[in-house]
């Protein structure tokens, strides 16, 4: 694992723009970031994607243990997300994909930081505009990318389960979101399913019929959402979810694996695994050398590296809610950049690697997304 510096392509905002990404610079930072590239060995890809199906197999068997044994409570689900959780897992709702983040240097085994289970982006980054660079810029490399193919695919596969027309969501005021259902929304097409987009805002429910609709009245039965599920489960609406029979992509049942409370419960059916970060719900388990990080917080908010007696502090608004502690990674420093790798999850098969950087340990909203290749 190297990681390149190389020349960006002449013009190549307009280039990525072509292809959607429309997000590629945030707030006057570079995002898209192609001054520099990972090389990976063959090897080192196929460890990192043995590892990813590892995770995912020992993280439905973790849902499957909170489910059986009703820990929702560990985890502050609310009461009346369980039925929606339990008649998704029973009825073995289907997943199109997740993304784990993963610290890894080549050397040592991938270590699961964790798992955004149900509202991941990055995903145009990975499964697009780093492919066309790499077939623009080193077309006799290879890259660990099959997530267009797998899409579509996996849109097919789970066409038995969608009522109608499958409607896509975000909200109104998030370009990147956006690109990103756009994208996806695309790939649902070139699997031949009917597809509409709809904002979140503009959704409405009939109580009448219990009914969600769009904002021409039509009826909403199957929607893809770039939501999370806690944020459904907090707002008015949602407390119809049950009873209107919607089926939602992500499922009820990846509000367990969305939690980071899902982490100390992994290392606890898999103690010393080399896959995992030891994590704990005890706040003294570790004397130092932690990561605290809030059950639901996203883009490294409110997270807090304890080091040498030393805390550097994230800002964000998920404080004062419930907090796992997680042994601090060795992140691997490149030039004074720190690395994580995405490993894509399609339908639960591992498809393909996605790299955000940034000059902190922690992964932000800003941090760049920089290209990999393998020889």
């Amino acid at each position: 694992m190297q990681r390149i510096i190389t020349p960006p392509r002449i013009g190549w905002q307009a280039k990525v723009e072509a292809y959607g990404m429309t997000f590629h610079t945030i707030d006057g930072e570079v995002y898209w970031d192609e001054t520099a590239y990972y090389s990976f060995s063959s090897s080192e890809i196929d460890e990192l994607e043995a590892a990813t199906g590892e995770l995912h197999e020992m993280c439905l068997a973790a849902a499957e243990h909170v489910i059986t044994n009703r820990l929702y409570d560990r985890l502050q689900i609310p009461p009346m997300a369980v039925p929606l959780i339990e008649r998704s897992w029973e009825n073995d709702e289907p997943s199109i994909l997740g993304r784990f983040d993963l610290v890894y240097d080549g050397h040592s085994p991938p270590k699961m930081l964790e798992y955004n289970a149900d509202t991941p982006t990055a995903l145009l980054e990975a499964g697009v505009i780093q492919w066309f660079w790499l077939k623009e810029r080193f077309p006799d490399a290879d890259q660990f990318n099959s997530i267009h193919e797998k899409l579509i695919s996996g849109w097919q596969e789970l066409t038995q389960y969608i009522n109608g027309t499958l409607y896509f969501s975000c909200v109104k005021d998030s370009a990147e979101d956006l690109g990103n259902l756009e994208y996806l929304r695309d790939t649902a097409l070139q699997a031949g399913l009917q597809t509409e987009q709809a904002f979140m805002e503009d959704i409405g429910y009939d109580s009448l019929n219990s009914q969600y609709l769009d904002s021409d009245d039509n009826v909403v039965g199957s929607m893809f959402k770039l939501y999370p599920w806690e944020w459904l489960m907090s707002e008015y609406f949602g407390r119809y979810l049950e009873k209107s029979g919607l089926t939602l992509i992500e499922p009820a049942w990846k509000m367990i694996l969305s939690n980071k409370a899902i982490l100390p419960i992994l290392w606890e059916l898999n103690p010393r695994h080399p896959n995992l970060l030891e994590a704990s719900f005890d706040a003294d388990h570790f004397r130092d050398n932690f990561v605290s990080k809030p059950f639901l917080s996203r883009e490294g908010a409110n997270i807090n590296v304890h080091r040498n007696g030393l805390i550097t502090g994230h800002e964000g608004s998920y404080a004062g809610k419930g907090t796992i502690y997680q042994e601090l990674a060795a992140m691997p420093a490149f030039d004074g950049n720190y690395p994580v790798i995405g490993s894509w999850l399609i339908c639960g098969e591992p498809a393909g690697i996605g790299i955000r950087e940034d000059r902190s340990e922690v992964t932000t909203n800003n941090s760049r997304f920089v290209p990999h290749l393998f020889r």
